[in-house]
């Protein structure tokens, strides 16, 4: 099938739950895109900061293959080493100590709240705890991460969702503090706000939440399921604040495109026995040989530096298109995790972006997110840059 061929079949038989761009995406290699005749495209979107060292990483799909023609799926029933391996690794990491493996962020979401609850009921011996979760957070689609995230919008047509969930303003520690009672068993934000606007924590708030949660012996979830895994210039975020969760999130970059996420906790707050929790898929070998890969390409090529290095030269070079055009009202973020508000909807400038042959994309409807892979170079900046101040020079003469 040609190219339109392929949209007109896929219009037919996919569920429309996506605005999808008229594009068919084929191959990639390193930072750039391809579709099936050929276009090629920068990738400033890392298949929403998934893809930490591009495509077609030789190391990372020989891995893969390799474990394909040796195991690829034997369930939870039994062991299997690259789970071991990549627990360890994880937990090595990100100071944690226990490590459960799902298929995606959301589940990860799903897995964190089920623990803190568990956490709760085994001191309290009762079921009626609740958690504070942040206004304009997204923790994912399922019905429990869909209960934590901090958009009417997006939990307003599947109501009733779990109950016991109450908002507070990211940021602003007396809002926060002020929603916890007897029986709040957990805290639960993004270190830095991705879909809600690229918002970072303030390092003051969040050291403050740690130490309430310590005093009160409340859980504090991190979701880091898009801005960990190096993405802002560290391993995980938390470690640029000088503290640790209880719980832990994470995925997308976690496999560097598998579909595979984990939560993960201290020993303490490690409350699940057999048969609390459970995944037919989740932490199979294949998966896990990605995980295991990705740890080590980041180990062998010192990516957390580079990380440092370039988005401190995407800062600059988004300040000065901050500067140079009126209708870009604020620029923030944290290592290669950075955005741009517009007074204008974000939309026509990311479609006419990717008409210059550059893929971005948007946080809400007026933000441009910048979350390209983690191995972009200064000319990719540089050749991003230039295709966003045409599409801007564009819209404003249109306008």
């Amino acid at each position: 099938m040609n190219k339109q061929e392929i949209i007109a079949q896929g219009e037919s038989v996919l569920l429309h739950t996506y605005n999808r761009f008229p594009m068919v995406l084929d191959h990639g290699d390193g930072m750039y895109l391809y579709e099936t005749d050929g276009t090629k495209y920068l990738d400033f979107a890392a298949g929403i900061a998934v893809f930490a060292f591009g495509y077609n990483n030789k190391e990372y799909n020989d891995a893969l293959k390799a474990q394909v023609d040796k195991l690829v799926h034997t369930s939870n029933l039994y062991y299997n080493e690259p789970s071991v391996h990549a627990a360890e690794l994880f937990c090595k990491a990100s100071g944690m100590e226990r490590v459960f493996f799902t298929n995606s962020g959301a589940e990860a979401i799903e897995g964190a709240l089920k623990l803190a609850r568990k956490y709760y009921f085994n001191k309290h011996g009762v079921s009626d705890s609740n958690v504070i979760a942040m206004d304009h957070s997204f923790h994912g689609r399922t019905m429990g991460a869909v209960s934590v995230t901090g958009k009417q919008a997006y939990r307003e047509p599947f109501e009733p969702l779990i109950g016991g969930v109450r908002f507070a303003d990211f940021n602003n520690y007396d809002d926060v503090v002020s929603k916890v009672d007897a029986k709040t068993c957990a805290i639960i934000m993004e270190t830095v706000q991705g879909e809600g606007g690229i918002y970072p924590a303030d390092r003051e708030f969040l050291q403050k939440i740690r130490k309430f949660c310590t005093a009160n012996d409340i859980v504090l979830i991190l979701d880091e399921i898009q801005c960990g895994m190096g993405r802002t210039g560290t391993m995980f975020a938390y470690q640029q604040y000088g503290i640790e969760p209880d719980i832990l999130t994470s995925a997308k970059a976690l496999g560097c495109g598998v579909p595979v996420g984990c939560f993960a906790c201290k020993e303490a707050f490690a409350a699940m026995v057999p048969g609390d929790h459970g995944s037919t898929y989740g932490g199979n070998p294949l998966v896990c040989k990605a995980v295991e890969t990705v740890f080590g390409l980041f180990e062998k090529t010192k990516l957390t530096d580079h990380v440092k290095e370039i988005s401190g030269y995407l800062w600059d070079e988004l300040e000065k298109v901050t500067a140079d055009y009126e209708i870009v009202t604020a620029h923030r973020g944290l290592g290669l995790m950075q955005g741009l508000e517009f007074s204008v909807a974000a939309g026509p400038i990311v479609k006419e972006t990717i008409a210059n042959g550059c893929i971005l994309i948007s946080a809400g409807t007026n933000i441009i997110r910048f979350v390209p892979p983690l191995i972009v170079e200064k000319k990719h900046v540089d050749e991003m840059i230039g295709c966003l101040r045409k599409a801007i020079e564009k819209l404003l003469v249109n306008s």
